[in-house]
């Protein structure tokens, strides 16, 4: 988007609660990130409250979104997870799945020691939300569905999924006593994703929602952009989002951090009955 359509008209909104703002130190950390960086990810989460209102505003068609189901692998004290690490699956409609870990928070400029650097095949992105940040790592391979479906029901290693450099990345930075094939499957949990690009925004918005097992939802929206363009696309779609009328000032949730914690508590009813 290159300059504000003045002439939208959109259903007037309550003034949103600004976001808190970041201090100074706050924000010269994130300016240092985003030089190391490959990539930005700005995301906004939607209350449940706001699902429908902002599917119907933003032009939303269901029937085009992307059918997923997503597993997460930790202990059920969820271990790794404390340590900055997540470990998962997916399994995507008509394409081939993946098999992902990924490191946060990572500073660019000093990654740890057995961290591969970007050239080997590490991913750096910066995922920002209304009043916060965090720079992780990643390490990705493709995988197929029926893999990661075997891997779930239990007829195959979970170690089979992932390639030896990010078995040793997990070991690494895990606790000895976490063995890979001991890890709980926590999932798996539906998603649905859509990529479109709402013609007044003029970049391509993702929509994510995920339903858990108890009927909660977590709408979120996001969109990539390079590291140096970061503030101007996010004022641009925080503008666009504001006039069409999404709410911009719930709560943010973590739809890893949701996930995980959920089947980790009904994985730990079902250790104790």
């Amino acid at each position: 988007m290159t300059e504000t359509d003045q002439a939208v008209r959109t259903p007037r909104v309550p003034a949103a609660r600004a976001a808190p703002a970041l201090s100074a130190a706050r924000l010269a950390e994130l300016l240092q990130l985003l030089k190391g960086a490959q990539s930005v990810e700005l995301k906004l989460s939607v209350p449940d409250a706001g699902l429908r209102s902002a599917a119907v505003s933003l032009g939303m068609d269901p029937l085009d979104a992307e059918l997923r189901q997503v597993c997460f692998f930790d202990t059920p004290d969820l271990d790794l997870n404390r340590r900055g690490l997540v470990v998962r699956a997916r399994r995507v409609q008509r394409k081939p799945g993946d098999a992902v870990v990924k490191l946060r928070p990572v500073d660019p400029a000093a990654l740890p020691a057995g961290v591969p650097s970007p050239a080997e095949g590490l991913g750096i992105e910066v995922d920002a939300m209304p009043g916060g940040f965090v720079c992780s790592g990643t390490l990705k391979r493709r995988v197929d569905n029926a893999d990661v479906q075997a891997v779930v029901s239990g007829d195959r290693p979970l170690s089979s999924l992932f390639s030896r450099g990010q078995r040793e990345f997990i070991v690494r930075h895990s606790t000895r006593e976490v063995g890979l094939d001991d890890l709980t499957v926590l999932g798996p949990i539906l998603v649905l994703k859509l990529r479109y690009e709402p013609e007044r925004l003029r970049r391509q918005l993702v929509v994510e929602l995920w339903t858990y097992p108890d009927g909660s939802h977590v709408l979120e929206l996001s969109t990539k952009c390079r590291p140096e363009e970061a503030f101007q696309v996010a004022a641009e779609s925080r503008v666009f989002l504001s006039r069409q009328g999404v709410d911009l000032s719930g709560e943010q949730q973590t739809k890893t951090l949701k996930a995980l914690k959920f089947f980790a508590a009904r994985a730990a009813e079902a250790a104790s009955s």
